[in-house]
């Protein structure tokens, strides 16, 4: 098991030019100083898919060298060449990581024989252990128990960050994988149910706001205080809602920015937030007790 409790899919800040490497930096020590039990780096919320080959090796040494051990460093690799993906997964395990996650392949799709295979042989590249990343919503492609219960025969595939948001299937998931798979929600707003079905954790975009909270919700629950979890869950149900009113990662980064971080300009193709939904989530904020 990579982890147990909360890792945070974080942010990159960039500047008009590239990286702003202090700033990340200090992001993460925010992190750490908070209670995060994990980072997911180079993650959908991190901005991968707008990054330079350079820029994501950047990132990543810079996690690793300012994580220093303290935490696990998850690097994402996934992307809809198997080849690129292996590569990602070499270079991660070059850097020091400590494992890596996989999502499903996107736009040119494939077979279940296909998905596989993909992860497959990127699994084979290293013996990182590998998270699988099921999000039909952004890829089209669906982790289903019967590919899970495949994969997860495999010595390094250790994990899945299950964001398909259908708990039925989840639980049959669970249910197939028994022992040889371990789940994380991959959606803020599910914390509480996936760790019902033998969840360890969850790979949080909530946690880039609220670090503190997120690891204290998962800690509730699998310390036995599942009231005091579901309560937890309740109350930060309508921030997550506002997390996730645009696009992942536009809103959390305008959030970091008005906590004070210094996150530069988001890539295009994504765009700053429209009035409505700004203001709807510094209210949110403000009402969470995050912004003053």
């Amino acid at each position: 098991m990579l982890f147990t409790g909360s890792c945070t899919a974080i942010c990159t800040p960039f500047t008009d030019s590239g990286i702003n490497l202090p700033e990340f930096e200090r992001l993460i020590e925010f992190q750490i100083q908070n209670g995060t039990d994990a980072l997911l780096v180079l993650g959908t919320t991190g901005e991968p898919a707008t990054m330079t080959a350079d820029e994501k090796q950047l990132v990543m040494d810079c996690a690793i060298k300012t994580v220093g051990g303290r935490v696990p460093v998850i690097i994402g690799i996934g992307g809809n060449s198997t080849q690129g993906c292996i590569d990602m997964a070499k270079a991660a395990a070059k850097a020091g990581a400590n494992g890596v996650l996989c999502v499903t392949p996107y736009y040119n799709k494939c077979t279940p024989e296909g998905m596989v295979s993909h992860f497959t042989a990127a699994a084979d590249a290293t013996d990182l252990p590998m998270i699988l990343y099921n999000v039909p919503s952004r890829t089209a492609m669906n982790i289903t128990p019967e590919i899970a219960q495949r994969l997860a025969e495999h010595k390094n595939i250790a994990a899945i960050k299950e964001a398909s948001g259908n708990i039925s299937q989840i639980a049959e998931t669970a249910r197939l994988t028994r022992g040889k798979l371990t789940i994380y929600s991959g959606n803020d707003d599910h914390i509480v149910p996936v760790l019902s079905l033998g969840g360890k954790g969850v790979i949080s975009v909530l946690a880039n706001v609220a670090p503190r909270y997120t690891h204290e919700l998962v800690a509730a629950y699998l310390a036995g205080e599942t009231q005091k979890a579901t309560e937890m869950q309740l109350d930060v149900n309508a921030l997550v809602s506002a997390l996730f009113c645009e696009v992942n990662p536009i809103p959390v980064k305008t959030a970091l920015r008005a906590l004070g971080y210094d996150m530069g300009p988001l890539r295009l193709p994504l765009c700053d937030m429209t009035a409505e939904h700004h203001e709807r989530l510094m209210a949110e904020l403000a009402a969470f007790g995050l912004l003053k």
